[in-house]
């Protein structure tokens, strides 16, 4: 959790708590030009499963909100590491970024269903 927390904050995003001591991670997609509704339906259409969140002082109402929580017990439950929290966090970051390309989410997407069959769940 704590690499792809890193991640996110190196490129672009803020990390509410400036960073993570768990599992979880309030990230605020407002320096990346979305609103949590936007960022959460983007990453949902990459296969990329995450719940918009309200952050403190939120601008937005509840149901737009301004953040993303990020959980990382499904991907290290299946094995996954470093590499792939690295490669997970550039997915979530270009989802953002081209939210209103469906092009581009299709292609994270095919990504992000390959990555999830090397490391099925047992």
């Amino acid at each position: 959790a704590r690499t792809l927390a890193d991640f996110l904050a190196g490129h672009g995003a803020r990390l509410v708590s400036g960073g993570t001591d768990n599992h979880l991670m309030l990230v605020d997609v407002t320096s990346l030009g979305a609103t949590g509704k936007e960022a959460s339906t983007a990453l949902e259409a990459c296969g990329i499963v995450v719940n918009k969140n309200a952050i403190p002082f939120d601008p937005q109402p509840p149901a737009i909100a301004s953040g993303i929580r990020i959980g990382t017990p499904a991907v290290t439950t299946r094995g996954m590491g470093i590499a792939e929290m690295l490669q997970i966090g550039a997915w979530i970051v270009e989802a953002i970024r081209q939210r209103a390309n469906p092009a581009a989410l299709a292609a994270i997407r095919e990504q992000a269903m390959a990555l999830a069959i090397r490391f099925p769940v047992l």
